[in-house]
């Protein structure tokens, strides 16, 4: 509103200024001009012999058939008897004019007469037959005023500054509506996220600034939408997790203390249950700890020489009697000699935690292939094994916090759900990646990648 009416007020000043230009410099000057052409003509068709009657006539007959007004007399006096106005607040031969006019020079006379209510140019031309002054003409036109100057102009120019102002609402209506209408509409949906609504989303018209904006803002609910999610699925989850081993120990301690077992063994068994439970729980807590340090970007790796092989071999080892029980074996492709300065801690936990999955939902008498290589930059880590329980969706999802493809959450399995969210958050924080897919026969294959030299690369976003 501001600029609309900001233009107007300056349109308005310059046509002012404009029109009152041309009304002064030219139209003005065009009269003065003519005025005294036209004087200077007629005097010259009567600069000899002596002014008589005929002359006269003739004079008063271009007086009528011009624009101009033209008054002949015989004797200076009586130029002021036909022309008895002032001109500003002077009489037509005001003292001082008459030594000029004598002398044979013509004079320019202008300015307002209160009669004519009219601004009027005029000169007096003397008649001479070359020696003496013979009698004078005065050549005068009453000046028309600005509106009739400009009277057939006006009409079009307001049809163009009708025309002008319209389309200059109307760019200001697309200004508002481009500009100032999405900014409104980003005003609101921040409203809306600040109370928690994460659904509601920008209608984005043009990519411009404004709609880059508006898509980053969408982008933003929708992260906000699924960490919500997340955070309500990972509250769930613990609750869920908490529930299940307290369940076990309310119960067990219940009947401990009344007294409801039979024997001392089972006293014992349900002693043995209630410590499984709590180691559990133990396991959960530190687990979700450890977690929250990796992804918080707070903890240190501890560098040190590394034999990866026999590291790998070490590992692999504490699944011996599990994998015997289900007949499982392992095939090793590693590269013996491959020593590397890393957190020892950290990367048996990787090996740690991919075979440990292996192992649980491989089936009984199959082949687990662990693949340790290496290139220029960085070292690979591959599990491969059989296993028909994990569908392609759940694929995509492992490695999120507290997700299993078991969706009973049994006690068979066990596990807390955290094993690949901890090996995805070492592998980040050293700048690499993790990945579990299905290659062609239907294997699974779960692996890690990790630069050589630890530190080298800079954590990666999910």
């Amino acid at each position: 509103m501001l600029l609309l009416v900001g233009s107007v007020a300056f349109s308005l000043i310059f046509s002012f200024v404009f029109l009152h230009f041309l009304y002064k410099d030219l139209y003005i000057n065009t009269i003065r001009e003519s005025v005294e052409y036209q004087g200077q003509r007629t005097a010259a068709h009567y600069h000899y012999g002596e002014l008589t009657e005929d002359i006269i006539e003739k004079i008063h007959w271009y007086n009528v058939v011009s624009e101009y007004d033209v008054l002949v007399v015989d004797e200076l006096e009586e130029l002021n008897d036909s022309f008895p106005y002032l001109i500003g607040d002077e009489p037509l031969v005001a003292p001082g004019d008459e030594e000029t006019l004598l002398s044979g020079e013509s004079i320019l006379k202008e300015g307002y007469v209160e009669n004519f209510k009219r601004e009027v140019i005029g000169a007096i031309y003397p008649i001479t037959d070359g020696n003496n002054v013979l009698g004078f003409i005065y050549i005068y036109v009453p000046l028309a005023g600005l509106s009739q100057v400009f009277g057939n102009s006006i009409p079009i120019l307001l049809v163009i500054g009708v025309l002008f102002f319209a389309g200059f609402v109307y760019v200001i209506n697309r200004i508002k509506k481009s500009l100032f209408k999405p900014l409104v509409s980003i005003q609101e949906l921040s409203k809306e996220v600040s109370k928690g609504n994460y659904q509601s989303r920008l209608e984005i018209e043009q990519i411009d600034e404004i709609g880059q904006m508006s898509a980053a803002f969408n982008e933003m609910s929708e992260a906000l939408e699924h960490q919500e999610e997340r955070k309500k699925e990972f509250l769930s989850s613990v609750v869920h997790e908490l529930r299940t081993p307290l369940t076990y120990i309310n119960g067990y301690t219940e009947v401990l203390k009344n007294g409801m077992y039979e024997s001392p063994e089972e006293q014992r068994r349900y002693l043995e249950t209630i410590e499984q439970e709590i180691g559990r729980l133990s396991k959960l807590l530190s687990d979700l700890v450890e977690l929250n340090v990796l992804e918080e970007k707070v903890y240190q790796l501890e560098l040190e020489p590394i034999a990866l092989g026999q590291l790998l071999y070490d590992t692999a080892d504490l699944f011996h009697i599990l994998a015997s029980q289900k007949n499982i074996s392992f095939n090793y492709t590693v590269d013996d000699e491959l020593i590397v300065e890393n957190d020892a801690k950290r990367i048996q936990q990787i090996f740690y935690n991919l075979i440990d999955n292996a192992v649980k939902y491989a089936p009984p008498d199959s082949v687990i292939s662990l693949h340790l290589q290496t290139d220029i930059e960085n070292v690979r880590f591959s599990v491969v094994n059989e296993s028909d329980t994990i569908s392609e969706e759940d694929l995509s999802r492992l490695g999120e916090r507290f997700f299993r493809t078991d969706k009973a959450r049994n006690r068979g399995t066990g596990g807390t759900g955290l094993g690949l969210s901890i090996v995805k958050e070492i592998v980040q924080l050293q700048g690499g990646n993790f990945s579990v897919s299905r290659n062609d026969n239907g294997q699974i294959i779960a692996s890690a990648e990790f630069p050589i030299q630890a530190g080298s690369g800079e954590k990666k976003d999910e």
